[in-house]
């Protein structure tokens, strides 16, 4: 049962949209393509185990370690406190 003046099925849309939105995201992050011999940011060797297991991988893992930290700092969005989730 919706409340207010939201649809019934609000809540579940917006749960599905966040859910869209992160599969997204997390393809988007995604590499393809050759490995890098070395990291494009510190310039260190990237091991051959790890240019075997991951295609498109350009980072050293500190730091990739690093960049996912960062990258989970970002929690998403709140689609509550968002006007425009209404517009979903």
């Amino acid at each position: 049962m919706a409340g207010g003046w939201t649809s019934d099925g609000a809540v579940q849309e917006q749960i599905e949209s966040s859910i869209e939105d992160a599969v997204q995201r997390a393809r988007s992050q995604l590499t393809t393509g050759e490995s890098l011999s070395h990291c494009e940011e510190c310039g260190e060797p990237i091991p051959q185990a790890r240019r075997e297991a991951l295609a498109g991988v350009r980072l050293c893992i500190a730091c990739q370690s690093e960049r996912d930290k960062q990258q989970a700092a970002f929690s998403g969005y709140n689609r509550r406190g968002s006007k425009d989730s209404q517009l979903r």
